[in-house]
């Protein structure tokens, strides 16, 4: 449900409470200060200095995620992802992630509604090794059905593991069917069970072709590595793939929405019932854009932690909920959501939580923030830069994500000043503008039987409950 939400993530991805750096010096414009550069076949090289450790994390973003499937296809972009690792010509299957280990790094990859990404971190000197890799599986995937049908099982057994016995991301996955109504988001990234099923390895083979093209990468080196060292083995291994044309990306803009819905699953194997909600919400690249960044402050005033509105309010005043959050993230090339998440204390009824909750929103929309809200929240969002700073992969994170959901580097490394100039008038408006009833999906996890399910005392913690690294919307 928690979609990443940009600085405020960061503080979280270095084991960072936000909180405690309130005393903070503001941080300057400049977040990262990269070195950029594009080839000639189009890809796009962003260069991250960070020279602490001898340590470097190399990342291929394409600009492709689930966003950009077609009807029948849902999840073909998760499927590309798993058969990127089942060889090359000269690179048999599973010998990519071997070969990485055995030079002593960590390869991973994971995709979005908007973007496919796949990363080494490796010791500075073994850079070229992992260059060679990924620009080979780029250019020169060689995939067999033999390979392909065993890796289909795998990524049904994925979806079992991950959303089908898992109520809470079975009510996720509802939930977002229920707000996007035309937008290609309405369907799950890892992808509908009736179309994994369908799949034919010349599916994979024609949505590799179709988009893992230079021109559509972006190329992201962070770490102990500078642009001038970096160039030329970029120009060695991936300016030598041809580009190729590539679809225009599309988001359908969703119809004014008319009325608020209510989704509820039942479940025995809920234990901790949960409540919910998503207000359809714009984001840099479509809806009114000039909220998205008074929207990222409103989520902090209400979410963060235990210094929230919502935390102090329902779990420490009026006792009602043993967990409150809310979250943010605008980097989505179509709309994205504004969201709430709670779960009640043991003993207390949904319904009273929920008009506790309610109560809440409707606070912000009749009365607002206030402007000492406003720059504790700001200053809390622009403190986690420093820390940001300091970690190698944090920045290659966030720069990759970025640029391959339309921003730019400039205004990737103004944010702290656009942060810096929200006011809180802008945040009230922004506020009623999202924080409507019919906006909204209101969705309710509970026992399979009235009356079942307990819930566990949370201690505070930051509004994103994610692994490090880690997107609401992000399968790996």
């Amino acid at each position: 449900m928690k979609r990443r939400q940009k600085f405020f993530a960061l503080g979280l991805l270095l084991g960072v409470s936000l909180g405690s750096v309130a005393k903070a010096p503001v941080a300057e414009a400049q977040v990262f200060n990269p070195e950029t550069f594009t080839l000639k076949n189009g890809m796009q090289v962003v260069v991250i200095p960070n020279h602490r450790v001898p340590v470097i994390s190399h990342m291929v973003w394409y600009k492709v995620g689930s966003g950009d499937e077609v009807a029948g296809k849902t999840g073909l972009a998760h499927m590309v992802e798993h058969m990127m690792f089942k060889g090359t010509r000269t690179v048999p299957a599973g010998q990519f992630s071997r070969i990485v280990a055995t030079n002593g790094g960590r390869d991973n990859a994971f995709t979005t509604t908007d973007y496919t990404a796949f990363y080494q971190n490796v010791a500075a000197d073994k850079l070229e090794t992992v260059m060679k890799l990924e620009a080979d599986r780029m250019a020169n995937l060689s995939l067999k059905d033999s390979d392909f049908q065993p890796e289909r099982q795998v990524v049904l057994e994925e979806r079992r593991m991950r959303v089908e016995n898992s109520p809470d991301s079975l009510l996720d996955e509802q939930m977002e069917a229920a707000l996007y109504l035309t937008s290609s988001y309405h369907h799950p990234v890892i992808g509908w069970r009736t179309d994994i099923e369908n799949y034919k390895l010349k599916d994979v083979v024609d949505f590799h072709r179709l988009w893992y093209a230079p021109n559509n990468a972006i190329l992201v080196v962070a770490g102990d590595i500078t642009a001038d060292r970096l160039k030329p083995l970029a120009e060695k291994y991936y300016g030598s793939i041809p580009a190729r044309p590539v679809p225009e990306r599309h988001r359908a803009e969703e119809p004014p929405p008319v009325a608020a819905r209510t989704v509820e699953l039942r479940d025995p194997d809920v234990h901790e019932p949960s409540w919910n909600r998503l207000y359809l919400a714009p984001s840099y690249h479509q809806g009114e854009a000039r909220f998205a960044y008074p929207l990222q402050v409103l989520a902090e005033i209400l979410g963060d932690g235990a210094t929230s509105r919502l935390y102090k309010s329902l779990v420490v005043d009026q006792k009602l909920a043993a967990s409150a959050s809310a979250s943010y993230d605008p980097d989505v090339l179509g709309r994205t959501s504004f969201s709430f998440d709670a779960s009640p204390r043991p003993g207390v009824p949904m319904d009273r939580l929920q008009a506790g909750i309610v109560g809440q929103i409707q606070a912000i929309t009749t009365s607002g923030v206030t402007a000492d809200e406003v720059d504790q929240a700001k200053h809390r969002l622009q403190a986690a830069v420093a820390y940001a700073k300091d970690s190698y992969h944090t920045g290659a994170r966030v720069l990759g994500q970025s640029l391959a959901t339309g921003q730019t580097v400039a205004e990737e490394e103004a944010w702290p000043q656009r942060i810096a100039a929200v006011t809180a008038d802008q945040v009230n408006e922004a506020a009623r503008h999202v924080l409507r009833d019919e906006r909204s999906v209101t969705g309710l996890l509970l026992p399979a039987n009235p009356g079942e399910g307990t819930v566990q005392p949370n201690v505070p913690e930051p509004a994103s409950r994610l692994p490090a690294g880690m997107s609401g919307r992000e399968i790996r």
